[in-house]
This record gives C-alpha cells, sequence and structure tokens, in this order.
C-alpha cells in the first residue's frame, strides 16, 4: 500500500483536528467524513465528502477510519469497520465499559491483517517520551512511587457538548473522560496496578458520573501509585511526580488547544546521596510545541503502510487501561452499590 484513503467518524473538534494531520501526512488523504450535525449529504470546499451516518462513511472504498464518536457508539463503529475490513484508528476511551473494549478485540482477533490502535494522545508528548526514554535506560534505577492529578473546573468546559454529563452516553465521568490519560501514563511508566483503594464523588457537580475520583494503587512489584482526577480543580492542573532509586522525573503541565494547563515541562532531578537537605541539582526543560497529534498519526499511517505491529495505543493498552479505570471505580463500595459498578477482573 502506498497511501492511505481516510474516513473519519464523528467530525467535530478531534475529529476535525485529525483531518489536519492526516492532511501533512504525504501518504494519507480524507476523502469523506461523517457527523450527526451535517444536515444531509454532500461534498465540503476541499472535495471530502460528508455524510449523517457511519455506515454509508464506511462503505465509501476507504483503507482506515478514525473513529471520533461518543462512548456510547465508539466500540459500536470499531467493531464496524474492522468488519468492513478496515484499519482503524479510536479516540479514547473505547468505550462504556471494559466488556466494550472486549467485544472489540473479539473481532480484532478475526481479522489479523488490520490494525487497530487507541488514541491515548498524551503517549505522545515530548515529556512523556523523553520521562520513557530516561525510564528504559535505567540511570534514575526502579520506580519507587508515582502522584499525579489531573483537573479541570467543570465536567463541560471549553464548549463541549454536554453528553459528558450524561451516564447512559458517557459511562463515567472526569476519570473516564480526561483522568484515562493519567490512568494510562501511570501503567505506561509504573506498571500494572493490581491493589487499589478509592474513593468515588459527585457530591459538588451532581450528575450522576463522578467529579472526583482518588485512588490509591500498588503494583505487584510493590511500586505505589496516587491518582486524583478531578472536575473541581479551579486552576486546571497536569502533574505527575515520578520517584525513582536516584532521582525524580516531574512532568508539570501539558501542551493542548486551550492553553489553560500551563507550560509543558520535564524535571529531571538526581539525588545526590551526600546532600540530604532535600535540593538537589534539577535540569529543567521547556516544550514550546506539541507535535503529539501529528506524531500519532504518523504511528498509524506507518503501521498500515508497513504492515507493522501498532507500538502503543495497542488494544491491550486500551483494555487494561480501561480495567484500572473500572478497578478504581469498583473500589469504592459505595460508588460499586449505587452504580452496578463489575468486577472488571473477570475479564482477565
Amino acid at each position: 500500500m502506498s497511501s492511505v484513503k481516510v474516513g473519519i467518524a464523528g467530525f467535530g473538534v478531534v475529529g476535525r483536528r485529525r483531518k489536519d494531520c492526516i492532511e501533512r501526512h504525504p501518504h494519507m488523504q480524507v476523502v469523506a467524513v461523517c457527523d450527526q450535525a451535517f444536515e444531509g449529504e454532500g461534498t465540503l470546499p476541499d472535495g471530502t465528502r460528508y455524510f449523517r451516518d457511519y455506515r454509508r462513511l464506511l462503505a465509501e472504498g476507504l483503507d482506515a477510519v478514525i473513529v471520533c464518536l461518543t462512548n456510547d457508539i465508539a466500540a459500536e463503529v470499531t467493531i464496524a469497520g474492522l468488519e468492513s475490513g478496515l484499519h482503524v484508528f479510536c479516540e479514547k476511551p473505547p468505550g462504556r465499559s471494559v466488556e466494550d473494549i472486549v467485544q472489540v478485540i473479539a473481532h480484532e482477533r478475526r481479522h489479523p491483517g488490520l490494525k487497530l490502535m487507541y488514541g491515548f494522545n498524551h503517549r505522545y508528548h515530548e515529556s512523556v517520551q523523553d520521562s520513557l526514554a530516561i525510564l528504559r535506560s535505567g540511570e534514575l534505577g526502579r520506580v519507587i512511587n508515582m502522584r499525579g492529578v489531573y483537573g479541570k473546573a467543570k465536567l463541560i468546559t471549553f464548549n463541549q457538548p454536554d453528553w459528558r454529563t450524561k451516564r447512559e452516553i458517557a459511562g463515567g465521568g472526569v476519570l473516564l473522560d480526561q483522568g484515562i490519560h493519567m490512568v494510562d501514563l501511570m501503567r505506561l511508566l509504573g506498571g500494572d496496578f493490581t491493589e487499589v483503594h478509592s474513593f468515588i464523588s459527585n457530591s459538588h457537580w451532581g450528575y450522576d458520573v463522578e467529579d472526583n475520583a482518588y485512588a490509591l494503587m500498588r503494583t505487584a512489584e510493590g511500586v505505589v501509585g496516587m491518582l486524583n482526577s478531578s472536575a473541581t480543580q479551579w486552576r486546571h492542573r497536569f502533574h505527575l511526580d515520578i520517584n525513582l532509586d536516584r532521582g525524580s522525573l516531574i512532568l508539570g503541565g501539558i501542551l493542548s488547544g486551550t492553553k489553560s494547563y500551563g507550560a509543558e515541562t520535564l524535571t529531571v532531578v538526581r539525588a545526590d546521596p551526600d546532600n540530604d537537605r532535600g535540593d538537589p541539582k534539577e535540569v529543567i526543560t521547556r516544550y514550546n510545541r506539541d507535535p503529539s497529534w501529528d506524531e500519532e498519526m504518523r504511528a498509524f499511517a506507518d503501521a498500515v503502510l508497513n504492515d507493522k505491529p501498532v507500538q502503543s495505543g495497542t488494544s491491550d493498552d486500551a483494555l487494561r487501561t480501561m480495567q484500572l479505570v473500572f478497578k478504581i471505580y469498583y473500589a469504592d463500595p459505595a460508588w460499586r452499590k449505587a452504580y452496578n459498578i463489575q468486577d472488571p477482573d473477570i475479564h482477565e
């Protein structure tokens, strides 16, 4: 395959951003999009065909489909894409539940020649990539503990659609919508957390999805992680501390379209065994651009064009991250009972 004809299912803010990335790729082309916001069918000024129904999109002679839809339909369209013989890139989360991604994987296995990748975009930020390289080099030793905070001021910010507050569509609140990025990064950088304790709350905004999740977690190797995913963080915040045998990695801020999370930085701390004052030398890198969206699309295109395995954002990554999200829900007995949360370990 020398080029990839792409359709985009869901042409909102994220779908349009993905289209921009694809148009910058020399071997990818968006030929059609679909969205319920269109009044009918037709052609955009740039020649891209548009539809309301994703089924019409999938019949357009595509090679791949990008799924940027609400959580209640994301898994359905991903499965439909695979069954139509298309490579699929689906935005996070992969659905409303662990069961959704389990069903997708069952269909993926029926089509081993197709590529399926999930859009955990934060993995492709330069600060995260640099942190991962340092961790894998072993120069700072093993991870001891991690502390992550990812918070915004409301469940609905920046004029986003209100489906995020509706459990029947979203499946969860701030943890599943935004906090899943931090959950995924903590898994990526610290390993799989097997023991989880949590408090889940919707006491401030009063929707039937959470506005705060607090978790204390531990891997089988003893790495401890603490997490707060919040919709009551009035000053938007992204922050992840990683403490290791011989130093620390501190990720602060994240470059985003809204610019509300501050400058993206990575602080590398190297412990000084002869200095017990708690003030070691630090090297701070400040990132002034965000290539993550283009890099993620390049990775997907490379897998499709060159028949390579997906390296990051696999269906297994999606499954394990969703399982951890739902372990956090399940670990709070009151939340588990109120919303009939099932034990995600039954899907092991």
